[in-house]
């Protein structure tokens, strides 16, 4: 009688998972970051503790488009009162880069090689 074709590949009950994704944390301190636009005060989670599955769909629209993604999603749901403040462009710039900084971020570096 012949093996089923998955039966080679059945795991030893006690080894469920090649890899724990669950058990993995942060290597760094995931410290928001505090700023000051409108006299208002924002806080912004820090880009490793936000989900990248929504920036890598904003990326596909371009640098601006991640820029903002990136800026949306750490801010979450404050983000709907700092859209309706603006932004000028020169503005959104250095909040980016200041943002990157304080993340640890190398510009061209994805989260991934950053800190190696």
């Amino acid at each position: 009688m012949a093996q089923p074709k998955n039966a080679a590949h059945k795991r030893p009950d006690d080894q469920p998972f090649d890899f724990d994704l669950d058990a993995v944390k942060a290597e760094v301190a995931l410290t928001p970051w505090v700023i000051k636009h409108g006299g208002q005060r924002w806080s912004l989670a820090h880009a490793q503790d936000l989900d990248v599955m929504p920036l890598m769909k904003a990326a596909r629209g371009g640098d601006a488009e991640a820029v903002i993604g990136t800026i949306r999603a750490a801010l979450g749901d404050q983000w709907p009162a700092f859209e309706k403040m603006g932004l000028k462009g020169y503005k959104a710039q250095a909040l980016f880069d200041g943002y990157q900084k304080h993340c640890g971020i190398v510009p061209g570096e994805s989260d991934a090689s950053s800190g190696s």
